[in-house]
């Protein structure tokens, strides 16, 4: 059971992250490689801020601008300064690995002794008895469903339609008038601060900084979205957002089923290049069966018609 609640719980804090990489990777098309200095930067932000005072719930909106910061600026380098998308991730991941070191003082801060979202004298309050084993776990479910519910409504807006529409035709968004550049930037903001929220209630999770904590961010996130667009995306009953959520879910439940089976903490990283490597070769054996479908069944339409 602790195992299970464990997968739900990592599961969820990622999917927020992953919903970020949905716009970067399945919306606009960007390889955004930023998500690997964001994550940690919404951990290092939330950690000084509630060492230093801070209400925990105050830090997780002031990391989602945090993040919006970080998309923006990976958005003027590669809009502005016309840098190649890779590379102007590239380039602002690279900054903030000093940035986050620079605002955490050091590369390793506990917050063992202190309050955070999940444990405080709120908290305890509401949850009591049995419901005290599952506390973590239905705040972290609380949240990741508000900023689900954000996103969707947000795609819903001309905003988020215009989003959609530089990630499928750039050239139709600007025969109608419209700086696509500004459209890329903004998608870029939103995407970070989703990835900087998911980070921040990963370390008030997990009570500490690493420095290290976002290296392969950006593999578990693509992992997560192909995973819950290839198994989950064509439900009818399920939109994009939610398959997402169920991809980071049914992710972190293979890596742990792999540790479980006898792999070393010390190979994760091993087991997510792994792991990454066959849905990518799946999802793609899936994509050619369906295309071989759709011509099979339109071979027939046509045979019929003469």
């Amino acid at each position: 059971m602790a195992l299970v609640i464990s997968v739900l719980e990592q599961g969820m804090i990622y999917a927020i992250m992953a919903l970020g990489m949905y716009i970067t990777y399945k919306i606009l098309d960007f390889p955004d490689m930023t998500v690997d200095g964001s994550f940690p930067l919404g951990a290092a932000i939330s950690t000084v801020l509630i060492s230093n005072g801070v209400n925990a719930y105050l830090t997780l909106p002031i990391s989602f601008l945090a993040g919006l910061l970080a998309g923006t600026l990976t958005g003027l380098i590669h809009v502005r300064l016309k840098v190649r998308d890779i590379l102007a991730s590239i380039i602002m991941m690279t900054a903030l690995y000093s940035v986050n070191l620079r605002i955490a003082g050091r590369a390793n801060l506990p917050i063992y002794n202190y309050d955070n979202v999940f444990d405080n004298a709120f908290t305890d309050k509401i949850f009591s008895g049995g419901l005290k084993t599952v506390q973590t776990l239905i705040i972290i479910a609380a949240f990741m469903l508000i900023m689900k519910c954000l996103l969707d409504q947000y795609l819903k807006t001309k905003s988020g339609y215009l989003l959609k529409a530089v990630g499928d035709n750039e050239t139709i968004v600007t025969s109608m008038g419209i700086d696509k550049g500004k459209v890329k930037i903004l998608g870029l903001a939103i995407a970070n601060g989703f990835v900087c929220f998911s980070g921040s209630l990963y370390a008030q999770q997990q009570r500490y900084f690493d420095a290290s904590m976002g290296v392969g961010t950006a593999v578990i996130g693509l992992a997560s979205v192909i995973i819950g667009l290839s198994l989950f995306g064509r439900l009818n009953l399920l939109n994009y957002s939610f398959a997402v959520v169920l991809g980071s879910i049914v992710y972190r439940g293979c890596v742990a089923l792999a540790i479980r089976f006898g792999l070393q903490a010390t190979d994760l990283k091993l087991v997510t290049a792994a792991l990454f490597l066959l849905i990518i070769v799946v999802s793609r054996q899936i994509e050619k069966n369906g295309q071989r479908k759709v011509q099979k069944n339109l071979g027939t339409a046509k045979e019929e018609e003469a």
